[in-house]
């Protein structure tokens, strides 16, 4: 029988990402440790069709909503 506390669940890959607004190539880690996280900047999450900004979008997007 398989101890539970020996089975290891494999963490995603990040995910290579284009900036919805000027197209750069990021990552994305869905474990929860993306670097967006750290940032001070909170941002609703995209909307359907769209996907996440780069580190330079996010910061200045969120210049212009404060």
């Amino acid at each position: 029988m398989t101890n539970p506390k020996e089975i290891t669940i494999p963490q995603p890959a990040p995910r290579r990402l284009a900036c919805s607004r000027c197209g750069a190539e990021f990552g994305c880690d869905l474990s929860g440790n993306c670097w967006c996280a750290e940032e001070t900047a909170k941002l609703p999450m995209p909307v359907k069709g769209k996907d996440c900004l780069c580190r330079e979008c996010l910061r200045k997007a969120a210049t212009a909503v404060s």
